[in-house]
């Protein structure tokens, strides 16, 4: 290899390294005030996980009463002092 070709392999090399330094804009445009993401929707309307099957109380889509008691009932048995026995 000539050493122009080394010399134009490395700047080639330089400058591809030197596009990746630049930042583009994550976000189309910015409105004051105004949320841009996705809107979130409550938690109980949300499926319940498939890996709950030993969960007492499967909450219905959309039913913030049974969503609820699965929270509760789940935080029971979450509780240390309630699980030794305390």
């Amino acid at each position: 290899m000539s050493g122009r070709t080394v010399v134009a392999i490395v700047a080639a090399l330089g400058l591809v390294a030197l596009g990746g330094c630049g930042e583009k804009p994550q976000a189309s445009s910015f409105k004051q005030g105004k949320y841009q993401g996705k809107p979130d929707t409550p938690p109980w309307d949300n499926a319940p996980l498939a890996y709950t099957s030993n969960s007492v109380n499967k909450w219905t889509k959309g039913d913030q009463k049974s969503w609820t008691d699965e929270i509760k009932t789940r935080n029971k048995f979450q509780n240390e002092y309630v699980r030794i026995g305390d």
